[in-house]
């Protein structure tokens, strides 16, 4: 038994990693690494194994860091089944469609741009691809073994970071070895709006690779987020301002919707429209009131408002006229539009009308990876580059940690710990470290290595292990 690890490793984007039992090959995630293009776009072509040695994909959750590269194996060639919830299929559909149309975007500039080189330009893969890539998808209940392929039995354990997101316990046999790998997804947090808490696997592990996006540090609590964001919105109103929030589509859009709507409900924000200026997330938004299911039915809004996302004050703008309207209106107003790290969508344009305007709060709640334009913005460059143009960065730049869908170091080691409390071997496994940048990595390790976890090691981009 061997496992790869052909992505996020020791970075966040890229999750992908090849577990080969006996004559049986699949991969846990097949995402896209994100960053600067001119790096990536070259590093998401390559894939991370042949097409044809591929027997199946186990998928985590529908972000497209862990789902982003699926078209691409379709484009290839790939026919078999891609296993994951039943919502994360409902989501993925959606966002694989939309990550397609950008790829093609994508090509057709880097066409106009090399138009004089007579360089022909592909795009990365298309909607077709995409919708094969969706139609492979057979979605599966949490906590209810399937088999995978001979030797690999699966099971999805909800995470609590997005809808559907899932651990995924994987049993092993090959000849007379039995092992079981745990992969951890990404870990959410107790407490987040709308989904459940997460629920670590039971039965012990042979390995962990286990997530390690915040390993060097703690959020502030997710009950202090929701007054966080009156507090902000409250005072940028007051001076005219708009509120930018690079939200990503799925999970932390729906999260800031509903904290807006108990806000409203509670009268603790000021009655000013509310945008949500993204197609993604409205046809997400979709999915989500499609699976109620999965809803943490003991938060107090979910028992008492059958609809969660629609209220007095927001608006949701699907037509492109619709967003550029809101360039020519004056604040106050909330804008919440994607992406979430600000390398794509509707939020460029709004940052490059409104970034330079001192009224103006950009509001980051969400993790920032390396080499983004989100990550400039955390770091409150003087400048910001948007659409080939310098902008002066003179917008408040404020950031709400307690959004993270990702646990801290703390979250993660009490999820950790509750996998080796649920052994009844009382062994303790070793630990991969994975999807985390190696400051996060090296700290978390030393703090598991403090807590009792001997074997803790944070793998290098293509390391195997044998297990």
């Amino acid at each position: 038994m061997k496992i790869t690890f052909a992505g996020a490793a020791r970075e966040v984007t890229g999750s992908c990693h090849i577990v080969e039992v006996g004559d049986r090959t699949i991969l846990l995630d097949c995402g896209m690494f994100q960053g600067r293009r001119s790096e990536t776009r070259a590093r998401n072509a390559v894939l991370p194994i042949d097409v044809a040695e591929i027997d199946a994909v186990v998928l985590s959750h529908a972000h497209i860091d862990h789902s982003g590269r699926l078209p691409l194996l379709v484009r290839h060639g790939y026919r078999n089944p891609i296993y994951c919830t039943a919502a994360t299929r409902d989501l993925s559909a959606v966002m694989l469609a939309d990550s397609a149309h950008i790829q093609e975007k994508d090509a057709e500039f880097l066409a106009r741009r090399k138009k004089q080189q007579s360089e022909v330009v592909e795009p990365l893969y298309g909607m077709r691809d995409a919708t094969i890539a969706a139609e492979r998808m057979v979605g599966m209940p949490y906590d209810t073994p399937f088999d995978v392929v001979p030797g690999i039995r699966a099971t999805f354990h909800d995470v609590g970071h997005i809808l559907g997101s899932a651990s995924i316990a994987l049993d092993c046999i090959e000849g007379t070895t039995r092992k079981r790998i745990i992969f951890s997804g990404d870990v959410g947090r107790a407490g987040l709006p709308i989904i459940r808490d997460p629920t670590p696997p039971g039965g012990g592990a042979d390995v962990v690779l286990l997530e390690s996006t915040y390993g060097n540090r703690d959020h502030p609590s997710v009950a202090g987020a929701r007054e966080q964001l009156a507090k902000v919105i409250t005072e940028t109103a007051a001076r005219g301002g708009k509120i930018l929030i690079p939200a990503f589509s799925v999970g932390r859009t729906q999260e800031i919707v509903y904290d807006l709507h108990v806000l409203a409900r509670e009268g603790r924000i000021p009655q000013i429209p509310i945008y949500v200026d993204s197609p993604l997330a409205i046809d997400a938004t979709t999915v989500f009131a499609m699976h109620p299911e999965v809803f943490d039915h003991t938060e107090d809004l979910v028992k008492k408002v059958q609809d969660l996302f629609h209220f007095t004050q927001v608006t949701y703008t699907r037509e492109a006229s619709e967003s550029k309207a809101l360039n020519t209106q004056h604040g106050p107003m909330v804008i919440i539009a994607a992406s979430g790290m600000c390398e794509a969508g509707r939020i460029l344009h709004h940052l490059a009308h409104n970034a330079s305007d001192p009224r103006t709060t950009i509001l980051i709640v969400g993790f920032q990876a390396e080499h983004t334009l989100g990550r400039r913005i955390v770091d409150r460059a003087p400048m910001i580059r948007v659409f080939d143009e310098e902008i002066p960065l003179r917008a408040r730049v404020e950031i709400l940690n307690g959004y993270s869908a990702h646990g801290d170091r703390t979250e993660l080691q009490h999820w950790l710990d509750s996998v080796r409390t649920g052994d009844p071997r009382g062994s303790t496994p070793p630990v991969y470290l994975v999807h985390g940048e190696a400051a996060a990595q090296d700290a978390f390790a030393n703090q598991l290595r403090g807590a009792g976890y001997p074997s803790v090691h944070a793998p290098e981009r293509n390391e195997a292990i044998t297990l």
